[in-house]
């Protein structure tokens, strides 16, 4: 099943990583612009968000994706420090990051792609997961 993605603030070399990673598998709109409220118009009509460069998400930017449709988000990082998990749990998104350091691009743009496809297949992402909520497709913890 084919996801409609977005990326914004996408650098070249990551943009290279990606169409290899993806292998036209998602529908993936790419964006060498930042993600903010003058940029967030472009994601109308997507369900994934794809974010680069440790972007900032606060609630302003989360509620306006939500309200654009998008359901998930999947950052090429391992921190996710960079968004407001409280504001993506009250509006519902799934949250995935890339669960270990990378020591290429290419490692990092799979798992990202990885992550698409579990969503797309109405799949936890496994350890990729950040979401704050529990839901009926995320796994119980072990223990």
């Amino acid at each position: 099943m084919q996801m409609k993605a977005i990326a914004y603030n996408i650098q070249p070399k990551e943009k290279e990583w990606l169409i290899v990673a993806n292998y036209k598998k998602h529908d993936i709109t790419i964006i060498a612009n930042s993600l903010n409220l003058d940029t967030l118009a472009f994601a109308n009509g997507k369900e994934a968000l794809i974010i680069f460069n440790e972007d900032p998400l606060d609630k302003a930017l989360i509620d306006g994706l939500k309200l654009l449709g998008i359901k998930y988000i999947a950052t090429s990082s391992y921190a996710i420090d960079h968004i407001d998990l409280n504001a993506a749990a009250v509006a519902g998104l799934k949250i995935a990051n890339v669960p270990f350091m990378a020591d290429n691009e290419l490692k990092t743009m799979h798992q990202v792609i990885k992550n698409l496809d579990n969503w797309a297949e109405g799949k936890c992402v496994g350890k990729a997961c950040c979401c704050q909520n529990s839901c009926a497709i995320k796994p119980l913890k072990e223990g």
